[in-house]
Formats: structure tokens, sequence, C-alpha cells
């Protein structure tokens, strides 16, 4: 599923950016004097929470995309949405002030969740961290939005948290490999990648007639939108 690749790819390319926000929570967490394996069962577990929260995100973007593809309006939103992606790429997103005491509430639960340090408490950190404001998950998100279907913005979701896998797994053992240098030039990358996500969306609601790009989609048919392989359908 082409969708699936481009969701783990903006997850995995994203990772290198969330180093900073996420990492040093993931080196904070209260696993490093317990066995290796315990340890990284345990990391899995935190990270398990992120994803399921970004799935549950993904849900709420389907809803959203469901109905602008009910409406018929599922080409004016992923035009839209292509224009607010290039937007994001060179005006960044900004953060509300009226978000800040949301974010405090989520401060204060961390605080006490990392003072109890049982194993539940890493999965319930891992939740509350897909939580937190990150440009990239907002990406994410659009790109959920813009499958136009529930289950397929879920797993696009869940797809993007995969892609920041392995690069959280790895953090406690990557200081010495993932250099500062190194993450600066991945992290060149993820406008590149956000910016040929916002053309597919903008030629695909064109109705230029490219197949699996920008299927032509006539008067007395309808966008039977799976994910990013959109394919026109003729109504019943």
């Amino acid at each position: 599923m082409n969708f699936l690749l481009a969701a783990i790819s903006l997850g995995f390319l994203g990772s290198f950016h969330c180093i900073a926000m996420c990492g040093p929570i993931a080196m904070a967490l209260p696993v490093h004097h317990k066995p290796p394996l315990i340890k990284y069962a345990l990391i899995l577990l935190y990270n398990l929470g992120r994803i399921i929260t970004y799935s549950l995100l993904g849900l709420f973007a389907g809803i959203i995309g469901k109905s602008f593809a009910l409406a018929g309006l599922q080409q004016s939103l992923s035009i839209t949405l292509g224009i607010l992606l290039l937007v994001s790429v060179f005006l960044p997103f900004k953060y509300s002030s009226g978000a800040y005491p949301f974010f405090l509430g989520i401060k204060t639960a961390f605080e006490r969740l990392f003072s109890k340090g049982t194993q539940s408490s890493l999965f319930f950190i891992g939740l509350l961290n897909g939580l937190l404001p990150c440009g990239l998950v907002y990406v994410g998100l659009a790109g959920a939005v813009g499958t136009g279907e529930l289950l397929n913005a879920t797993l696009f979701m869940a797809a993007f948290g995969a892609g920041t896998l392995p690069m959280m797994l790895l953090l406690p053992l990557a200081s010495g490999i993932v250099t500062v240098p190194f993450r600066t030039k991945m992290r060149k990358v993820i406008p590149f990648a956000v910016t040929l996500m916002a053309v597919f969306f903008i030629l695909r609601g064109l109705n230029l007639g490219i197949p699996y790009v920008s299927p032509k989609v006539s008067g007395g048919e309808a966008i039977n939108c799976h994910a990013l392989n959109c394919q026109p359908t003729k109504k019943q």
C-alpha cells in the first residue's frame, strides 16, 4: 500500500526531528537500571503507547476526511491540504497560547507518572507523549485526513508512529552514532518529503486523469478514496 510507505517514510525522517522533543523523555524513562532485554521491552511498551495515541488521532482525522468524502468535497479537501502542507514548509507552525493550559496539564501528568516509575506508567507516558505538540505529527494527520477513510487514516498514523520506532528504540545507544551533523542533514530532508506529499495531494485533487495519482472523476462518478491510492468508482 503506497500510503503506508509514505507514512512510514514520513515518520522515519521525522524521528530525527523528534529527537529534540521526545529524546529527553525517552532518555529519562526509569529503565536504565534494568537488564538489557527488560529495558528494551519497557521502552517498546512506552513507544506502543505513542503509536496507539497516533492511531486514535488518525481515527478522528479519518472521520473528518470521510465527512468531506461523503459530501463530495474530497478533491477540494485534497487541494486544500496540499496547499496547507506547502505553507507549513515555509511558515513553520506556531502554537496558540490558548493551548498552553492543555499542555501544562500533560506536563503535570508526566511528572506524576515519572514519580511512580512503574511498568504500566511507561505505557501511559507514551500515550501522553503522543499528544505533545509536534509539527510532523500534524503533517501526518493532514495525510490521514486526506485518505478519506476511517481505517486507512488510522493505519496511516499507526504507520507514521512505526516509522519513528527505530530511532526511538535506538536512542539510548545512538548518541555516538546519530551525531548532530547527521541529524541536521536528515532534518533538511523533511521539507522535501512534506513538499512531495503536498504536490501529490494537489495533483490528486486537480482531476487530471493520471492513474493512481490524479484519477479523472466525471460528474456521474464519486471518488472511492483508499488512502493515497484513489480510484474513481461509479455511483450505484
